[in-house]
């Protein structure tokens, strides 16, 4: 028995794992779309993988679709060579009986209509009320109507309207609205005009729902103060590959959303943050952990100074956390100035224009208005009483005012030497 464990239970395993290996990777290089595929429904149930392997889908240049009723099965699936479907099994809140009741009515009578059409076709006592909920911030209904918030309003009187045409079946009367024959549907009129969730909130359910950001990142709103100061995106960081080279420790300042906060008791944190390039591990000593508990939320955004190099020790890169901001704090701490631009002169403008600014008055951020026509353009510098406090509430009321792109916040740059070593500061552009 000794003899044989010297060489028959290592080299059989290291023949069967060798093989193991070949085959998935040649099926991963070959068939990409079709092995991720597989790779995401072994692990559906497991949230955290899953935002991994989208990550890695992404990383390899293919396309994940949204979750789709009238396309998705339970589990995911490669349509093309290009491109995955969202399996209906990684929905939170969505079990399997629901989304098999979808899938066999869907291949029986065909793709689903409208939001109504799924509430009437499918088995209620099947599909409840809190999978359709879940489906509709998730995206999976995205096909069945104008927007996410009107098809949520409207799913109490679809099931209303589901609900009496299954009655009136039992005892075989038709439909009062007809819902046979091309109806016009209550529910869906009354809620055609809704609009959509804010942004944030529509990815904010998309995360809740499905562990991750599907259609967009809330970091992509932060993006025109964020190119101003910052030095690196994660991407560069997390690979090491930056303009600094690679043994010599250097300042930099990143962002990124606080997506994991893991703790060791007494020691430290361990914060992870996504800026939609890459994840980043940043080790936070405990007494920084106590300075700055109340900017380091998850899912909200994190400004961190710091160094970054070679760290012996682990052999591996490192960013050592120097300080740690919110971007409000950038913008009073390093707004340089406020830049206004005006197509307009009314004096009903002009007036909710100085009603905006004046609760702000009183800060070091100079005011410059830009008034621009077709035939001409002007530039007016506002006197130092106009200094501003440059807070987010400031900037949210002007955009509504003026428009978004009327609006420009101009940063000075929060580390001298990053800005000299760096002069293409404005990464998150590439």
């Amino acid at each position: 028995m000794e003899k044989f464990a010297g060489y028959g239970f290592n080299k059989s395993h290291s023949a069967a794992y060798a093989l193991l290996s070949y085959q998935t990777a040649y099926l991963k290089a070959h068939y990409p779309a079709a092995f991720m595929a597989a790779v995401l429904s072994a692990d559906m149930d497991h949230t955290d993988k899953v935002v991994n392997l989208i990550d890695e889908c992404r990383a390899m240049a293919l396309t994940v679709q949204t979750p789709d009723v009238n396309q998705s099965d339970y589990r995911f699936s490669a349509p093309a060579p290009d491109r995955l479907q969202y399996g209906l099994g990684a929905i939170k809140g969505v079990g399997r009986g629901a989304i098999d009741a979808i899938v066999e009515e869907r291949a029986g009578g065909g793709p689903f209509k409208d939001l109504v059409d799924l509430c009437c076709r499918v088995d209620g006592r099947r599909v409840n009320r809190r999978a359709l909920e879940a489906m509709i911030r998730a995206g999976a209904m995205d096909t069945l109507g104008p927007t996410r918030a009107g098809m949520m309003q409207g799913l109490d009187e679809a099931l209303r309207l589901a609900e009496q045409q299954g009655r009136a079946g039992a005892v075989g009367q038709d439909d009062l609205f007809g819902l046979g024959s091309e109806p016009v549907r209550p529910a869906l009129l009354a809620t055609a005009g809704i609009p959509e969730w804010p942004e944030a909130q529509r990815l904010q359910e998309e995360k809740e729902t499905l562990g991750l950001y599907l259609t967009g990142h809330p970091i992509t709103q932060f993006e025109a103060d964020l190119r101003q100061f910052v030095s690196d995106r994660l991407s560069n960081l997390s690979t090491g590959t930056t303009e600094g080279g690679s043994g010599q420790k250097r300042d930099v300042v990143v962002a990124g959303l606080v997506v994991a906060i893991r703790r060791q008791a007494g020691k430290r944190a361990f914060l992870t943050l996504d800026d939609r390039s890459a994840r980043l591990e940043v080790a936070v000593f405990e007494d920084q952990y106590q300075r700055y508990q109340h900017l380091i939320v998850k899912d909200q955004l994190l400004v961190v100074e710091g160094s970054f190099g070679y760290d012996d020790y682990s052999g591996n890169f490192r960013l050592t956390p120097r300080q740690l901001l919110d971007l409000e704090q950038m913008r009073l701490r390093y707004g340089k100035r406020l830049t206004l631009t005006l197509d307009e002169t009314s004096a009903t403008l002009i007036d909710r224009l100085v009603d905006g600014l004046e609760p702000f008055r009183g800060g070091s951020c100079p005011v410059r208005i830009v008034y621009r026509t077709p035939i001409a353009e002007a530039m007016l510098c506002a006197g130092e009483s106009w200094r501003i406090q440059p807070s987010g509430d400031l900037l949210q009321r002007l955009r509504d005012l003026l428009g978004v792109e009327a609006v420009q916040l101009e940063y000075a740059r929060p580390a001298p030497s990053a800005a000299t070593r760096f002069p293409r500061a404005a990464a998150l552009q590439g």
